[in-house]
């Protein structure tokens, strides 16, 4: 199968035709020579939301037929989200349902015209700007500057300044287009000048891609078999919207115990400030003992290596190692965990009102909930009786009463 990059008009034309005839992801994937999962992103990321009347019905639940409260109220404990399998599943999108002139929820249409114009605009958006921060800009515009005035060439300056990293013809091209011009620095400094379109304030530095060299699924295998004493923890993210926030998770398998942390970014910077707090919270010594070895996906929030494997200090504090793309079965057991993360947090359910203390009530439910798999004890009970209750309170999770445990959205929404 063909990766789903680079769509023609006629590709989404002929996907949109295929979902309104009833076919499958994986029939549309074949017909068009292309990925299945490819197919499906694209018509969850391009399909268009048609909310629904809620004339004299302005709140929609699922146990409407059923319920004995008659007046429904969005804050209702028992209230749940209707749901469509075609809508929700297969194929994403309300087209060509029969039943959809008659259907009372919130309709998801894929159009292809206004797909391709969306994917065309998102391509000329990736291209505007400069490959630099403006930290990087002032630097450069301050060094540049005094050496241009007294008269050196580009040519000379980034002989004698390696340390700029540019190019003559990109220095140029940033210089003629105005990008230095705060710093008195425009095309008039040069002695060719060239009129260009001019610099508009607009910094997007351009993602390098992440190298995952001695970090790969593969060099996890031979860790483990050269150390077999060390477990590793699962690391994974939940969120609901593309904008945030994001619930950062660790999974310790053996115990099935589980921590998290919300965050507003999805960076890198941000996920491993919780390794950073945690390290300081818990001594280097007991969070070598719990975090020696991390187990995660391929996700833009944890490509940057260093920023998990050192700590504050510079020195190295655990190993990180990465799953395959595309490959979540190489960490089930976070995956399988997050089973209750959504028994709580459905999903689409928006996050915005989450707090840390709300993720540690969640967490702390879900560990006190008993597993077969445990032979009936709570990974609580296991987490207090190999490391200790104090470290449990830290990490910021507290034993709920069996009978008290609730694993429904009423617990935080």
């Amino acid at each position: 199968m063909k990766g789903i990059h680079h769509l023609t008009l006629q590709d989404r034309q002929a996907i949109q035709f295929a979902i309104e005839e009833g076919k499958t992801k994986a029939e549309i994937g074949r017909l068009l020579g292309k990925d299945p999962c490819g197919i499906s992103r694209e018509i969850i990321r391009h399909r268009e939301i048609r909310k629904r009347n809620t004339y004299n019905r302005k709140i929609l639940c699922a146990k409407r037929k059923n319920c004995e409260i008659r007046r429904c109220t969005a804050t209702c404990k028992g209230y749940i989200e209707p749901t469509c399998i075609r809508r929700d599943r297969l194929p994403g999108v309300c087209n060509g349902c029969e039943k959809r002139a008659k259907c009372p929820l919130d309709k998801y249409f894929y159009h292809a015209g206004r797909a391709h114009s969306r994917y065309r605009e998102q391509l000329v958006s990736c291209r505007e700007g400069i490959n630099m921060e403006e930290t990087e800009r002032n630097f450069i515009g301050e060094s540049i500057s005094p050496l241009l005035k007294q008269g050196q060439s580009v040519y000379q300056i980034l002989t004698n300044h390696p340390e700029l990293q540019l190019s003559v013809r990109t220095l140029y091209r940033y210089i003629e287009t105005g990008v230095f011009k705060k710093f008195g620095v425009d095309n008039f400094s040069l002695k060719e000048q060239v009129s260009r379109r001019q610099f508009r304030e607009k910094y997007k530095k351009r993602k390098e891609p992440a190298n995952y060299n001695g970090h790969k699924y593969s060099d996890y295998l031979e860790f483990i078999r050269q150390n077999p004493d060390v477990s590793a923890v699962e690391m994974d993210t939940v969120y609901n919207q593309q904008c945030g926030p994001y619930i950062q998770t660790f999974m310790f398998p053996g115990i099935q115990f589980m921590v998290g942390r919300i965050h507003k970014e999805k960076t890198s910077e941000s996920m491993a400030s919780t390794l950073n707090d945690y390290q300081e919270k818990l001594g280097n010594e007991l969070f070598s003992r719990f975090f020696a070895l991390l187990l995660t996906d391929r996700g833009s929030e944890f490509e940057k290596v260093s920023l998990f494997e050192q700590g504050m200090d510079g020195n190295q504090r655990l190993n990180i190692f990465y799953c395959d793309a595309m490959q979540s079965v190489q960490k089930p057991h976070v995956e399988n965990n997050h089973n209750y993360v959504r028994d709580i947090i459905p999903n689409g359910k928006p996050l915005d009102k989450l707090t840390q203390d709300s993720i540690n009530a969640m967490f702390s439910h879900i560990n006190s909930t008993p597993r077969k798999s445990l032979h009936g004890k709570t990974p609580y009970e296991l987490f207090v009786f190999y490391i200790g209750r104090d470290t449990a309170e830290v990490l910021g999770i507290n034993e709920i009463p069996k009978d008290d445990v609730i694993l429904n959205p009423s617990l935080i929404f």
